[in-house]
């Protein structure tokens, strides 16, 4: 049996509560998706910076983990940290926050019979006291992931080509364009689980033909579309949109 997979909606705003059961000598990897992750994984909180190649967990002993993903552009104010510094790191929640609150915070997910519940409730009383995320990076993240160029983005914001790409750094992690490869790759696979065949959702997707794809595929998945889907987690259940009264981080 492989990965199990469940996500739901959270109430904060745009971001995906999950929790995910890996069966021992299961290594599926996690491909980047733009998105930075508060982690609760053997008994620790862990923050996992936006990826910019595919993450193989070490999870040879498998195990239970869960986590609270975050839409990209919209983490660093909640952790207070750039993006760009945990770019392709994972890193204890210790070394961004007072050690004692990090502490009475693991305490709190340890005993809690639901702990990616208990990670959405850190986010959602974090988000209350933090500053919201840059709206013009959020509208970047939108429209890129629309199939906008970076071109096309820079103009509607009203960026030049230098500040988009530092701002990018502190809310993504790296810049437009890399983002931009990222959400087209995220974009095509979702296609894919949806049953379209590879080549269209290529096309449907951005790229220019199924090569492109595959190509994107082996340079920021390190994998092949086929062993990729081969090997994909079983996902149990995905819940609808949040409640009514979602967080606006």
């Amino acid at each position: 049996m492989g990965d199990r997979y469940e996500e739901r909606g959270s109430r904060v705003d745009g971001a995906k509560v999950w929790t995910l059961t890996v069966p021992r000598g299961t290594f599926h990897p996690v491909l980047p998706d733009g998105c930075m992750d508060l982690l609760w994984i053997g008994g620790r909180l862990l923050v996992a910076g936006p990826d910019t190649r595919a993450e193989a967990p070490s999870g040879a002993d498998g195990g239970s983990y869960a986590g609270i993903r975050f839409a990209p552009g919209t983490a660093p104010a909640l952790l207070g940290v750039a993006a760009h510094e945990l770019r392709d790191r994972r890193v204890a929640l210790a070394d961004l926050w007072p050690s004692a609150l990090v502490r009475e915070l693991t305490e709190r997910v340890a005993c809690a019979a639901d702990p990616a519940a208990a990670l959405e409730d850190i986010a959602v009383r974090r988000a209350a006291h933090t500053r919201p995320p840059d709206p013009a990076m959020r509208s970047v993240a939108a429209q890129l992931d629309g199939g906008r160029t970076v071109a096309q983005t820079a103009q509607t914001v009203g960026l030049g080509a230098r500040q988009l790409h530092r701002r990018s750094l502190a809310a993504f992690g790296y810049g437009p364009k890399t983002l931009a490869r990222v959400l087209r790759l995220q974009r095509a696979l979702a296609l894919v689980r949806a049953g379209k065949p590879y080549a269209e959702a290529a096309l449907l997707a951005g790229c220019a033909d199924q090569a492109h794809l595959a190509r994107e595929m082996r340079e920021l998945g390190g994998t092949t579309l086929t062993a990729y889907f081969a090997d994909a987690p079983q996902v149990l259940d995905q819940a609808g949109p949040p409640e009514p009264g979602v967080i606006r981080t």
